[in-house]
């Protein structure tokens, strides 16, 4: 096949459906670069996310559990790993881009600080007088300006779709007409955030990235909880839906012990809710007629989604989760370690930017200013858990200088 036109191998790998999109007709990047003449558009945009320094990082940061607690428990990147392959299945039955749906969702937790949500709202009070800070808004800031691997831009000058992608990946930010200033701080910041039409749906394959993330932590919290002995089993057989999976398991297969009933029962959970999703979603686009990834985004709701019953059992299994594992004592206790972790950081750096590393300082101003309060948070937010307790020790502890 050497020497086809890009656009040539596309249409040769799959027979593409007319509300896919297509990365030989892309809208562009903000740097214009040449085709490459082995992949495509999105094929290249997937690459570029997986060779960042970002999302090697997400391998030590905590997407429950803190990521020095045990080898077996989800990261952020294990847990983004497993989102992508669910998203190339759904993707791939659906006959729209595996690349692009791919790409936005191993790119949607670039942005994440360490310790998961509670590093979140922990840089999210320190930033509070300087514009706040957003893990999605991050990201953005992430793939457009903070990683540096090319000579000619900074960020990794993705393409409009992946960048749209992992922007709307959950739906739209703002209302035709909505006041800007709403936006958190990192969209707008964005010098090109008007063209990423953040009014409007975005396209399928970033749909499928945002259910095949809920379908990924949904499954794989229960996975962690029951083998970290903060969920129990005879807890969770009382969920609906769940509860029946694991029934069944225990039912066919008596002897296999718990661990290989937890697997089975995952597995044919996460399979329940693929084709619960694949069925909803192609009613969903027979009744709405697209016929284009413009027709997708002009409508007035999303197109990829679960079943009505589906989303009950799912709000239920939130609930089960919420009450059981994330307020558990033992997951609330990490939590407040990593939330104090990155305030302290935070005002150590914000007081002092000569305590920051030097390419930091470069970019930093006077003590306590608006420029050097987001260099101080990207810097934390870069951070792995690993490294933002080990600089929290250096700083605040007496016993590092032995």
């Amino acid at each position: 096949m050497e020497g086809r036109p890009v656009k040539e191998l596309c249409l040769m790998v799959f027979n593409r459906a007319p509300y896919a999109c297509d990365p030989a007709n892309t809208r562009g990047r903000l740097h214009p670069q040449a085709e490459s003449a082995t992949r495509s558009a999105f094929q290249r945009d997937r690459d570029r996310i997986i060779h960042s320094t970002a999302f090697r990082r997400l391998k030590e940061k905590t997407q429950v559990f803190v990521a020095h607690e045990g080898d077996h428990f989800r990261t952020r990147l294990t847990h983004s790993l497993e989102v992508s392959q669910i998203a190339r299945t759904l993707a791939r039955a659906l006959q729209v881009d595996e690349d692009l749906a791919e790409a936005a969702a191993l790119a949607h937790d670039l942005g994440h600080p360490p310790f998961g949500h509670s590093g979140e709202d922990g840089l999210a009070e320190a930033m509070k007088s300087f514009g706040g800070f957003d893990h999605n808004a991050q990201t953005l800031r992430v793939i457009t300006l903070l990683e540096r691997r090319y000579p000619e831009f900074d960020g990794l000058n993705l393409a409009w779709e992946t960048l749209e992608g992992v922007v709307k990946h959950n739906g739209p930010l703002m209302k035709p007409g909505d006041d800007p200033a709403t936006l958190p701080w990192g969209f707008t910041a964005y010098e090109d955030w008007r063209a990423l039409e953040l009014h409007t749906h975005s396209s399928v394959e970033a749909q499928i990235a945002a259910l095949s993330d809920d379908i990924a932590y949904n499954n794989h919290d229960i996975d962690d909880g029951l083998r970290a002995g903060i969920l129990q089993l005879d807890e969770v057989m009382e969920l609906p839906m769940v509860g029946d999976v694991f029934r069944a398991v225990r039912d066919q297969y008596p002897d296999i012990g718990t661990s290989l009933t937890i697997h089975e029962a995952i597995r044919r959970l996460i399979g329940l809710m693929v084709n619960d999703v694949l069925e909803e979603t192609r009613q969903r686009l027979a009744a709405s007629r697209v016929d284009s990834p413009e027709a997708v985004r002009a409508l007035d709701h999303p197109v990829v989604s679960f079943s009505e019953a589906m989303l009950v059992q799912l709000s239920a299994v939130r609930r089960f989760l919420y009450a059981n594992m994330y307020l558990h004592y033992k997951v609330k206790r990490a939590k407040e370690k990593g939330k104090r972790i990155a305030s302290e950081l935070f005002g150590a750096f914000l007081d002092d930017p000569a305590l920051l590393p030097t390419e930091f300082q470069r970019k930093a101003d006077a003590p306590g200013s608006p420029v050097t309060a987001r260099v101080v948070c990207d810097y934390i937010a870069g951070m792995t858990d690993r490294y933002a307790i080990d600089q929290h020790r250096q700083l605040f502890h007496v016993e590092a200088w032995r």
